[in-house]
């Protein structure tokens, strides 16, 4: 099982609380371009950090497939038959190297950053390697 880190929520929740300090703050000093970029700017860390509390557990995987957040907080139930590929896209650029997990399904590509799963994408993407080949082993799928 993969989930947000509360460290990551807990950023993502006092991020929009200063954001919305800051919105008060500029309406009070009437500064109204400093609203505009408040205001979004704490909606929308305050809808990430929603999103982290009500589905905390990203992926999780068991004998018989995956399950895995769809849309903003809904599951959605993979069979091992349908993951036809998982693999780790490893982006650099300048100073920066990024990780994505990709699993690639029958009817669609689903990605999860280390930010989702809490862990390194290289070690969830072996964990999974791992949970599928048991299943096979026990004839699961």
């Amino acid at each position: 099982m993969w989930r947000v880190r509360r460290e990551v929520t807990a950023a993502k929740a006092a991020g929009a609380v200063v954001c919305l300090l800051l919105a008060i703050y500029f309406a009070v000093a009437k500064d109204w371009r400093g609203v505009v970029l408040a205001v979004p700017a704490a909606l929308l860390l305050g809808a990430l950090a929603l999103r982290d509390v009500l589905a905390p557990v990203r992926l999780a995987a068991d004998e018989a497939g995956l399950t895995m957040v769809a849309g903003f907080s809904g599951r959605r139930r993979v069979a091992w038959g349908e993951v036809t590929d998982m693999q780790v896209d490893v982006r650099r650029r300048l100073t920066s190297r990024t990780e994505l997990l990709e699993i690639h399904t029958e009817d669609g590509l689903h990605v999860f950053s280390a930010f989702d799963l809490g862990v390194p994408c290289s070690q969830a993407l072996t964990d999974l390697r791992e949970a599928r080949d048991q299943a096979r082993r026990r004839g699961m799928c």
